[in-house]
């Protein structure tokens, strides 16, 4: 059921490929929540994934952007600009990708160019989109900004790779922009910290099915669904969370705060 929380509200969703995708759903659910959209994704994942028919579907259009470019994104604010016939509400950075997790590499055997790849698109695109944004004053006074995190920035996952990384620059990165758009704009930039997630993106780290079932077990209320987290990112996009910024907030089942679980501790003791 809507409550049309984003009523009259223009907001930016990166990152939608297919029906999986957390982006998809947050475009949804802000779609039935009153909110007009723009989407948006690099050329090379438009034509990956099915980007169009959300856009059909919500009545949105589709601004081609890639994330590294800093023209492209100047672009991109200005076009939804032009859509909306005014500034943008909110926006949601759901875009990470990384060459050495694709093929293979270990986390102590990256290639080097490679590990540049991962931090630009996966970390500085949040930088880049910010900075062409301010630099266009395309935000509405109380805007908010979510990027989507993983707790592999604070805790090892030897198969995350170098995403952990990009996702520690993620979290600083936001809270960087949140003190500047703070006090510009009043804009506040949180990080949402969610649970493993059968999206396409999760399910290409080789052993997702052992995170996803360990963190399964070990979370209190299980892993939070994609349809949940698109619920939270509404929420923050929202009056309702006006004064949350410069967080990195954790949406996952109890994860990030248990220290072992019975079901785990069962595993060792041979029950």
């Amino acid at each position: 059921m809507a409550h049309g929380l984003l009523a009259g509200k223009c907001g930016i969703i990166t990152g939608a490929l297919n029906d999986q995708s957390i982006a998809w759903k947050v475009a949804q659910l802000a779609h039935a929540e009153g909110a007009r959209i723009v989407l948006t994704n690099a050329p090379v994942a438009m034509r990956m994934g099915e980007i169009n028919k959300l856009a059909e579907a919500i009545n949105a259009p589709v601004i081609p952007a890639d994330a590294t470019v800093d023209a492209d994104l100047e672009k991109l604010f200005a076009g939804s600009m032009e859509h909306f016939g005014g500034k943008a509400d909110f926006v949601l950075h759901s875009i990470g990708m990384s060459p050495n997790v694709r093929k293979g590499r270990k986390y102590n055997e990256v290639n080097y160019e490679w590990y540049k790849q991962t931090l630009d698109i996966s970390a500085m695109s949040l930088h880049r989109m910010l900075q062409a944004a301010s630099k266009l004053d395309a935000f509405n006074e109380w805007g908010s900004v979510v990027g989507l995190s993983y707790i592999a920035a604070q805790r090892v996952f030897p198969d995350y790779g170098d995403m952990a990384d990009a996702k520690a620059l993620l979290e600083s990165i936001a809270r960087g922009w949140g003190y500047h758009l703070g006090r510009a704009k009043k804009v506040r930039v949180n990080t949402v910290s969610q649970s493993p997630t059968m999206t396409t993106a999760g399910s290409g780290i080789k052993g997702f099915d052992g995170f996803f079932g360990f963190a399964q077990e070990m979370s209190p209320l299980g892993n939070a669904p994609a349809e949940d987290c698109a619920r939270f990112c509404v929420a923050l996009f929202s009056d309702h969370t006006r004064y949350l910024t410069m967080q990195n907030l954790y949406h996952d089942g109890g994860f990030s705060t248990t220290g072992v679980s019975h079901e785990v501790m069962a595993r060792f003791m041979g029950a």
